[in-house]
């Protein structure tokens, strides 16, 4: 089994992550004002690095039978 920083999910996700704190953050000077855009940006951030913790649980459980 590779580790974790070695797989194209990780770097996906992480990728995913970085966007969604950015556009969170309000570092893009866009939108600044659009309370929308940036829950999006949060809940896109959750949610990918939620969705990368479960599937590698998933991999080292199956790993470990």
């Amino acid at each position: 089994m590779k580790p974790g920083y070695k797989t194209t999910e990780f770097w996906l996700s992480a990728a995913a992550t970085i966007v969604g704190l950015v556009v969170t953050s309000g570092v893009l000077p866009e939108q600044p004002d659009n309370v929308w855009v940036r829950l999006v940006g949060g809940v896109v951030a959750v949610l990918a690095a939620l969705g990368y913790t479960a599937a590698r649980a998933k991999v080292k459980a199956a790993g470990e039978e």
